[in-house]
């Protein structure tokens, strides 16, 4: 992969993708999937219809510097509504689709939105179920319009189409054609155009304000160390109010030109992935954990020659899987090219990505296991690293320089440093501007430019390796550090763990709470001839307990004799955002699930 160093000009991202129309005007930036086709939309597009829905927000009252919600899955109207707001001066905010009400209403008016656009009456109806605690707020934009007719003319004055916010907005512009061009003639990067809530996993969630300075600080290291052009193709399906998917759908598109397509919706993603054939690609582990059990299904539903031929291939090309292709010997390049005709292609083709050219995982904790078995396959996976505060990516592996566990080395614009704890530091121009209406909480984070990342590092061949959280890290009763990320991604290397939650902190032992995947371990029960009618009754089944135990020893046996798994307890039920169990990102809430499962977990210890 070459390597190179993009210039970008000294561009706000509104500023850019103004740039962008002007440079190549019918060159595809967007498609979009409606009823099974996909439609274009090219960067005088992208660049006119954010013009229309900008000045539309403002026909509806949104001020300049004021702020705009976003609760919808991924499409090109969750874009086009932040950028429209980029381009008169407002800032977006992203809120969580599968959120409930009580989350969503927070967000809401400790961001003090004035206008929030809704996906469809699901979320819609979220939005008035908490409006009377929400006094900033004016007009509710909707994109679908099915059953809006049934709300009274009271609610029915407060909610508008996102096709009259379009029709307003290009009226508007008709009006006051300069209006655009006076906001981005003073805007500057240091002026605010994102807000990201962290997900809450220790507590309420914080908007954490992101100015344009940082958006285009991170971009060319995520280009140089991907080797990302304008020729890249990427699927856009995480959540958008999520700086992961943020970098991948407008930080870095917009600066390099290259296309973004939004599926049908979250529940076509597979479909979309092979039809789209992306170049690029982010999985956060939990995506890799079920792409890793879809084929582990497929192969168990395959005749035995098949499943013999797929085990020789993954056994061929393993020594290899940390080489890029360019980097293999000929034996090595000949032999995988057997194996990928006669049975990788069909496997790539059928997670969809034998087109991408990178992939990537991220924003949590994986397991060395999974990383290995996808590059075996042949698919280019790396570990990178990031958070909301430092804008995305700052770490990450190169392509040509793979050192299995670790994160790899620091994109380009940033400094790092070990600090107390082994904590790191890092510093750039893509550090956020800091939390809205928190200032403590700034200067928690905060110290003279140096943002404190709660990780703890350690430095492997030149690589940095992320220990666990700093306040996760457990010390047993017996004075022994443990890293339960660890300890919990071994066990999550099995196709039949969904989720893992180690307890040890001030134990004799080390214990776990599981839940099973239930997918897999399903299909393994009807092999079994195991009767089950639910969640539960095939969770408390004895044979699926052994299958457990046999996983968990799998486990135990990759890790350190302090760290071994002794005890487990499985869980009954799928861990759920609406219990407070995880965050909308799936991050679990330890103090919650210790607390739900107390008595389970002191069972673990009598």
């Amino acid at each position: 992969m070459r390597a190179y160093t993009p210039e970008l000009p000294e561009l706000t991202l509104p500023q850019m993708l103004r740039e962008q129309a002007s440079r190549m005007p019918d060159r595809i930036a967007i498609r979009q999937k409606d009823f099974g086709i996909w439609r274009p939309y090219c960067w005088r597009d992208y660049w006119q219809r954010a013009c229309h829905v900008g000045m539309g927000l403002r026909a509806l009252g949104v001020s300049p510097g004021g702020h705009v919600g976003v609760l919808s899955e991924n499409r090109i109207e969750w874009v086009l509504s932040q950028m429209g707001a980029g381009v008169v001066g407002a800032v977006t905010v992203g809120l969580y689709p599968t959120s409930p009400s009580a989350e969503i209403g927070y967000v809401m008016n400790h961001a003090d939105i004035e206008l929030v656009v809704c996906e469809d009456q699901e979320q819609l109806e979220k939005v008035l179920e908490v409006r009377d605690a929400l006094p900033r707020l004016r007009s509710i934009v909707v994109m679908e319009t099915k059953g809006l007719s049934s709300y009274t003319d009271q609610v029915r004055q407060l909610i508008h189409t996102f096709e009259e916010l379009e029709r307003l907005g290009t009226e508007r512009h008709a009006s006051e054609p300069d209006v655009v061009g006076e906001v981005l003639a003073v805007q500057r990067l240091s002026d605010v155009g994102l807000m990201i809530y962290t997900s809450g996993s220790t507590g309420k969630p914080k908007g954490a304000m992101i100015s344009y300075r940082n958006m285009r600080a991170v971009a060319p290291g995520i280009m140089e160390r991907l080797g990302l052009d304008a020729s890249d193709s990427h699927l856009s399906y995480l959540p958008l109010c999520h700086v992961a998917e943020q970098m991948l759908t407008t930080f870095v598109p917009i600066y390099s030109g290259a296309m973004v397509n939004f599926g049908e919706s979250i529940r076509t993603v597979q479909e979309d992935l092979r039809e789209v054939g992306p170049t690029l690609f982010l999985g956060v582990p939990r995506i890799w954990e079920k792409l890793h059990a879809a084929i582990t299904i497929k192969m168990q539903e395959a005749r035995p020659w098949a499943q013999a031929l797929y085990h020789r291939a993954m056994r061929a090309c393993t020594p290899f899987a940390l080489k890029s292709a360019s980097q293999r010997t000929l034996g090595e390049k000949l032999t995988y090219l057997f194996w990928y005709w006669l049975v990788l292609r069909a496997l790539l083709n059928f997670i969809g990505l034998r087109r991408a050219k990178i992939a990537l995982t991220g924003a949590a904790p994986i397991s060395t296991t999974i990383v290995h078995y996808f590059r075996t396959m042949g698919l280019p996976l790396v570990e990178v690293y990031g958070l909301t505060e430092s804008t995305g990516m700052i770490l990450g592996q190169h392509p040509d320089r793979i050192l299995s566990g670790t994160v790899g080395e620091p994109i380009l614009g940033v400094e790092y440093r070990q600090g107390e704890h082994d904590e790191l530091w890092v510093r750039g121009d893509m550090v956020f501007e800091g939390y809205y209406k928190a200032p403590e909480q700034t200067e928690g984070v905060l110290d003279g430019g140096w943002l404190k990342t709660g990780d703890v590092i350690a430095e492997e061949g030149g690589m940095l390796r992320i220990v666990d959280r700093l306040k996760d890290i457990m010390i047993t009763a017996g004075g022994k550090n443990l890293t339960p990320s660890e300890i919990e991604n071994k066990v999550k290397a099995s196709p039949y763990v969904k989720e893992c939650i180690v307890i040890g902190d001030g134990r004799k032992y080390v214990s776990a709470l599981i839940q099973i995947e239930f997918d897999t371990v399903a299909k393994w029960a009807e092999s079994q001839g195991i009767a089950f009618t639910h969640f539960r009754s095939l969770a408390e089944h004895a044979s699926v307990r052994e299958l457990i135990e046999r996983e968990v020893a799998m486990a135990n046996r990759q890790l350190a004799d302090v760290s071994h798994i002794r005890r487990f307890h499985v869980l009954t039920k799928e861990l759920d955002h609406d219990d407070g169990e995880v965050t909308a990102t799936m991050k679990v809430r330890r103090a919650s699930i210790y607390k739900s499962y107390a008595e389970q977990i002191e069972a673990l210890y009598t």
